[in-house]
């Protein structure tokens, strides 16, 4: 009986929700992207402030870890053009990763009555989705401009024409995995916490979230490095020339 009132009480993409201009508005979600936003800016403008070639500070260290870490990843997937995402690269990850790790604070008025007062943003598909549909277009638009408007479409016939119709699914796809990827990986982690208020006694619900929740912000951390990885690597494959694709062959 109480797997039966478990799945009843979880449902997908139910948020409150205001209507505006015939658009519909999930302000939870809102509230939690904006504060998303304003901790990542903090920690930028925190950095710039703090900022020296001497002994380093603590979110100095933190963000040269960051930054190293995505330089590294960039070149060796493009070489020295890689830096130039680099920026894109530190931004996603650590937007990301605060999104995600904002579902670990505890913000239910009532634990397994209620839904989360600032839910993960990440976990509701509509946020992956916009990042993943923003890195995808700008990923063709560096491929334009890279292999010119010639290059780009010939890349579709490569190796064979004939699979000009599975590359350019391919393509389509790409936003569509990197969105279920984080927002599977995200959702399931809500989605556990409320099976646990659900099945388990109330007196047992904070040890539950207690076990759990530092496994969710690992997976916090290994999903944002996986959307921001496959970011770098599509730019990677998108602004490479053929000849670099046969060099690499030859190797």
């Amino acid at each position: 009986m109480k797997m039966l009132y478990a799945a009843k009480t979880i449902e997908v993409g139910v948020h409150p929700h205001l209507a505006l201009f015939g658009l519909t508005f999930d302000y939870d979600i809102l509230m939690s992207t904006a504060l998303a936003f304003i901790i990542f800016m903090f920690l930028a403008l925190r950095m710039t402030s703090k900022v020296t070639d001497g002994v380093p500070s603590k979110i100095q260290v933190f963000w040269e870890m960051i930054v190293g870490m995505v330089t590294d990843l960039a070149e060796s997937a493009m070489g020295k053009r890689g830096r130039k995402f680099v920026p894109l690269g530190v931004t996603l990850f650590l937007f990301i990763l605060i999104s995600n790790w904002i579902g670990f604070i505890p913000s239910a008025m009532h634990p397994g009555a209620s839904g989360e007062i600032l839910p993960s943003p990440t976990s509701d598909i509509n946020l992956p989705l916009a990042m993943a549909s923003l890195v995808i277009v700008w990923v063709h638009i560096e491929s334009v401009r890279a292999r010119k408007v010639k290059g780009y479409l010939k890349h579709y016939g490569q190796p064979f024409a004939a699979l000009v119709p599975i590359n350019i699914i391919e393509e389509i796809t790409k936003p569509v995995t990197m969105t279920f990827r984080l927002f599977g990986n995200l959702f399931s982690g809500g989605l556990m916490i409320a099976v646990m208020t659900t099945l388990l006694p109330i007196y047992a619900i904070p040890f539950g979230e207690m076990l759990w929740k530092p496994f969710d912000l690992g997976i916090g951390a290994i999903q944002a490095y996986i959307f921001m990885l496959l970011a770098v690597l599509y730019f990677g494959m998108a602004t490479s020339h053929d000849e670099e694709h046969e060099t690499q062959t030859t190797h």
